[in-house]
């Protein structure tokens, strides 16, 4: 059913990303990657179902860059490619305290998540109204509801990517275009590896026990995996989800204290 559909997933190398656009291809969708490093996208675009007869392909991107982003973008959408399905997904800024942020940070973390997010946008909405469908699915964070601890640049971003989401979905809800966002929580993956190691090397404790920590702060007393953060994805990009729009779905085992 869905292997006339498209779907352009982002960041989508590895971690979270990888395992949405695995997903959507065993369910039928044609996909197109994007991330900055090529070799990479060739091994995930090997690695892609396409037993239904989908066609894959990627783009290079890197998302430091808007303007090029933007150009790679609006040259695809020129050819008459449609996208049916946009995931937006990039990796997080640094960890640190929000005081001793520079401002800097703020901006590359803005440019990074924002505005890349509405450049995507811009380019494929045109399409999913002549359609009359249309998903646009944010990968952002818990911190959106809970601020989390040390992430100070993540918390402001990620909540200025979850107001546009919520702006647009009020926008767009009219030509069968729904947005939301999923908030991962804590998830097995290089980016946790990575804030995890530099909690090692402050506190002594291995990554293995830090992993550990974090997943029991969850009632299911474990940190995901990132096919079950695909699942809700996968769940919002199909027909089915067609009347939910503009919410913030927590895949976190229930560790946000908030609704």
């Amino acid at each position: 059913m869905n292997k006339n559909r498209t779907a352009l997933v982002c960041g989508s190398t590895q971690g979270i990303g990888f395992a949405v656009a695995n997903q959507l291809a065993k369910n039928g969708y044609n996909l197109i990657l994007m991330a900055r490093n090529e070799e990479k996208l060739n091994s995930a675009l090997a690695r892609m179902d396409v037993s239904q007869g989908q066609h894959h392909q990627y783009l290079v991107a890197d998302f430091s860059k808007p303007t090029e982003l933007k150009s790679v973008i609006d040259a695809f959408i020129q050819k008459g490619n449609r996208i049916h399905v946009l995931v937006n997904n990039t990796g997080g800024p640094k960890g640190g305290l929000i005081k001793d942020a520079a401002p800097e940070e703020f901006i590359n973390t803005f440019n990074q998540h924002l505005i890349c997010n509405h450049i995507l946008m811009q380019a494929v909405n045109p399409g999913m109204i002549a359609d009359g469908y249309g998903r646009i699915i944010n990968i952002i964070s818990t911190s959106v509801k809970q601020p989390l601890p040390n992430l100070g640049v993540s918390n402001t971003i990620r909540g200025a990517v979850a107001n546009w989401s919520k702006t647009l979905a009020g926008e767009l809800g009219q030509y069968g275009i729904t947005v939301n966002n999923v908030l991962p929580g804590a998830t097995n993956t290089s980016r946790l590896a990575e804030i995890a190691g530099v909690k090692s090397e402050k506190t002594g404790q291995t990554v293995a026990d830090i992993f550990e920590e974090m997943g029991g702060e969850t009632p299911m007393n474990r940190i995901a995996e990132p096919e079950e953060v695909a699942a809700a994805v996968c769940f919002l990009a199909s027909p089915e989800a067609s009347y939910i729009n503009g919410i913030n779905l927590p895949v976190d085992g229930g560790r946000t204290k908030c609704l």
